[in-house]
C-alpha cells in the first residue's frame, strides 16, 4: 500500500492510502456526493468531468464493479475520495474490485481520510480546487499552482460525441443532443422505443430539424452552463419549432435560452436522497442530482418560462416548462443511475407531449 495525499487550495493537507491509478493526477474541484450506493453509475457520470468526487458514506467497494450499470464508457472524473474501502467485494454481479477498475481507467484515488471534516469545510467554505499526489510532492508549491489556475471551462467539449450516430427503433423520432448523456436517458427512451440520433453538442439548429425530429432531448453535462454559449443559441432556435425536454445541464440552457439566468450554488446538489416538490401536484419526489448550477428563481417573471418543481432543502428551481411551447425540463435526474425511481414518469410526459404536438400537426 502506498501513501497518498489530497491537497486543497486552502492549504488543507489530508494523507490516505492511495487507490485506484499511480498517474494522472490533474487539478479539479472537489465535491462531495451523499449517495449510499451507486458509486459505479457516480464515477461514470460525464457531469463529474473536472472534479474530484467525494463520497460522505464511508464504505465504498463492497459491491465491486460489473459492465452493466455504466452511465459512460470512460469516466471523465478527476479523482475519487473514499473514507473506507472495501478490497474484496461480495456480489454475484461484481465482475472486478473497484480499485482494480480505477486503475484501468486512469482515475486516481484515495482512502482513509476524514471525509467527515472535509464535508463540513466544503459546506462551510464552498466547493473548492484540489488535488491528489504522491507524498513526496512539493506542497506549497501545489498550493500556489491550485491558488494561481481557474477551473476547466470546455467540459462539454471533451465528454460530448465527436460524430452523429443513431441509436435505431421503431417510435418517436429523438434528437439526442449529447453535453455528456448519461446512458440511463438513453435506456429510458429506448425502452419507450424512441428512434433516437445521437448528435454533439454544438450541431446547429438546422441540421437537428433536417431529422425530422418528433422531438429533442438535451441531455446532463459537466460545468457552467454559460461556457455552452453555442448550445444556447441551438436552443434559442429550436424553440417554438420541436418539443423539448432538458434534463440537468439541458435544463439550465433552456433557461439560459429563454431569457433566464443561472448562478452557482456554495457546494450544489449531488446525492439520490434531495426532496423535491411538484407544484402543480404538491407530491414530493425523492430524486438523484449532481449540478453546481440552478436557474435564479427571480429571473423567471421576464421570460415564458413558469417553475413547476421546487427543492425542498434549499427552495432553488428544480423544473421549469414554457407557458407557450411544448417545452419543459428537470435539475435532477429522472432516469435515476444511481437513484430512486420517483420522477421517471416525466419520460412518459416527453412521449405523451410529442404525440400531441404529431396530432395538432395533423389536424
Amino acid at each position: 500500500m502506498m501513501d497518498r495525499l489530497l491537497i486543497l487550495e486552502d492549504g488543507s493537507v489530508y494523507k490516505g492510502t492511495a487507490l485506484g491509478s499511480n498517474a494522472n493526477f490533474r487539478m479539479g474541484e472537489i465535491v462531495f456526493n451523499t449517495s449510499m450506493t451507486g458509486y459505479q453509475e457516480i464515477l461514470t457520470d460525464n457531469s463529474y468531468c473536472g472534479q474530484i468526487i467525494m463520497m460522505t458514506y464511508p464504505l465504498m467497494g463492497n459491491y465491486g464493479i460489473n459492465g452493466d450499470d455504466m452511465e459512460s464508457i470512460i469516466p471523465a472524473a478527476f479523482g475519487f475520495v473514499v473514507r473506507d474501502y472495501c478490497e474484496y467485494p461480495s456480489n454475484w454481479r461484481s465482475q472486478q474490485t473497484l480499485d482494480d477498475y480505477l486503475k484501468r481507467v486512469n482515475v486516481p484515488g484515495i482512502y482513509g481520510i476524514d471525509t467527515r471534516a472535509i464535508t463540513k469545510k466544503i459546506r462551510t467554505q464552498g466547493t473548492m480546487k484540489a488535488t491528489l499526489a504522491d507524498p513526496d510532492v512539493d506542497v506549497e508549491a501545489v498550493i500556489r499552482e491550485l491558488n494561481e489556475n481557474d477551473y476547466l471551462h470546455n467540459q462539454v467539449k471533451r465528454v460530448s460525441t465527436t460524430r452523429i450516430y443513431p441509436i435505431p427503433n421503431r417510435g418517436h423520432k429523438v434528437v439526442l443532443m449529447d453535453f455528456g448523456a448519461k446512458l440511463g436517458i438513453v435506456r429510458e427512451l429506448t425502452k419507450r422505443n424512441c428512434d433516437l440520433i445521437v448528435v454533439p453538442y454544438d450541431t446547429p439548429a438546422y441540421e437537428i430539424m433536417n431529422f425530422h425530429p418528433d422531438g429533442v432531448m438535451l441531455s446532463n453535462g459537466p460545468g457552467d452552463p454559460e461556457d455552452v454559449s453555442i448550445a444556447i443559441q441551438t436552443i434559442r432556435q429550436l424553440v417554438g419549432k420541436v418539443p423539448m425536454f432538458g434534463i440537468c445541464l439541458g435544463h439550465q440552457l433552456i433557461g439560459l435560452a429563454c431569457g433566464a439566468k443561472t448562478y452557482k450554488l456554495k457546494f450544489g446538489h449531488r446525492g439520490g436522497n434531495h426532496p423535491v416538490v411538484n407544484l402543480a401536484t404538491g407530491r414530493v419526489e425523492i430524486t438523484s442530482q449532481n449540478h453546481s448550477f440552478a436557474i435564479d428563481i427571480d429571473s423567471l417573471k421576464d421570460t415564458d418560462l413558469e417553475m413547476t418543481h421546487q427543492a425542498l432543502n434549499d427552495h432553488s428551481c428544480e423544473g421549469v416548462r414554457h407557458k407557450k411551447y411544448p417545452i419543459f425540463s428537470v435539475q435532477y435526474h429522472p432516469e435515476a443511475s444511481a437513484g430512486p425511481q420517483d420522477s421517471q414518469y416525466l419520460f412518459d410526459e416527453f412521449i405523451t407531449m410529442m404525440e400531441k404536438e404529431k396530432e395538432e400537426d395533423h389536424a
